[in-house]
């Protein structure tokens, strides 16, 4: 496995092995590697011939006062995890590198970046956005890997891969849990032993909503004050954000079920959801359809 810093040498060694006729999948991460992105890396091997996973913690996708400083960062442990897993380069630049003092470009994709996480975080998808075109014009990737536990970032990537005519494969993967349902995330770390016992409700929150349609429950403003009732009894959850019952496809807010599914039979919901614990925010979703 080859360390690459240097956003040239990346370039060559990438159009290198399109040459080569080799299938290039790319894993983007931001380090703290765990059993979400080995899940990645697992696909990616399966279906590659050479995988590139990129370690950079984003500064753009961070807005001030969020934990940008603080981000969990270990590269020594990310190298081993990455060499046992089979990575065949780590692409690693430094944050000057990739945004040098005249940088004053960045992507936006409308709508998809102003709802859910894009209405809480202000300007976390354009820095999404813009350093993952980055990477792909760097690494030049068949196939990008992204997580399903990030459902709407998924869909914004696939969006701005469409629409700026990229010749990527952006394939999404199932979320990686703990044994007790919890999404595995880097940010789990931040959890104290109590919030972390106290986390998984997120996770059981958005189960509940799902037995509830799949019994039928065709009242969603109902079952979302059933949801934030359940919330507010836990003294961990210090904040919600949204909990939201969303198109899978597009992202269309759903109101009204017998409405959305005269419309869309075939049609699949999106639950998903944004809280936080003690100090962390996690964030999760489950998909549903009648099909």
């Amino acid at each position: 496995m080859e360390v690459i810093e240097n956003i040239d040498e990346m370039f060559k060694v990438s159009r290198a092995l399109k040459k080569s006729s080799e299938t290039i999948g790319l894993v983007p991460t931001m380090g703290c590697l765990h059993k979400g992105h080995l899940s990645l890396l697992e696909i990616a091997k399966k279906e590659c011939t050479k995988v590139i996973m990129s370690i950079f913690v984003n500064p753009t996708q961070f807005s001030p006062g969020e934990d940008y400083e603080k981000y969990p960062r270990d590269f020594k442990a990310d190298y081993e995890i990455a060499k046992n897993a089979g990575v065949d380069y780590i692409f690693y630049p430094g944050a000057k590198d990739m945004y040098n003092k005249n940088f004053k470009t960045f992507i936006n994709v409308e709508k998809l970046s102003e709802i859910m996480c894009g209405a809480c975080r202000p300007g976390h998808f354009r820095g999404v956005c813009t350093v993952v075109l980055k990477l792909f014009n760097i690494i030049c990737p068949d196939i990008a890997y992204f997580g399903q536990k990030d459902y709407q970032q998924l869909l914004i990537i696939r969006r701005m891969a469409e629409d700026l005519n990229l010749k990527i494969t952006i394939t999404g993967c199932p979320t990686i849990r703990e044994d007790d349902g919890l999404a595995i995330s880097s940010r789990n770390n931040y959890l104290s032993e109590n919030e972390r016992k106290n986390a998984v409700i997120l996770f059981n929150c958005l189960k509940t909503a799902l037995e509830l349609l799949k019994k039928g429950g065709k009242d969603l403003k109902s079952t979302g004050k059933l949801i934030q009732k359940r919330f507010e009894k836990n003294k961990f959850v210090t904040k919600v954000e949204y909990f939201d019952f969303r198109d899978a496809e597009n992202l269309d807010e759903i109101k009204d079920l017998n409405k959305y599914f005269k419309r869309k039979p075939r049609g699949s919901i999106l639950i998903a959801s944004a809280v936080w614990i003690g100090n962390t925010r996690l964030i999760d979703n489950i998909i549903f359809s009648f099909n």
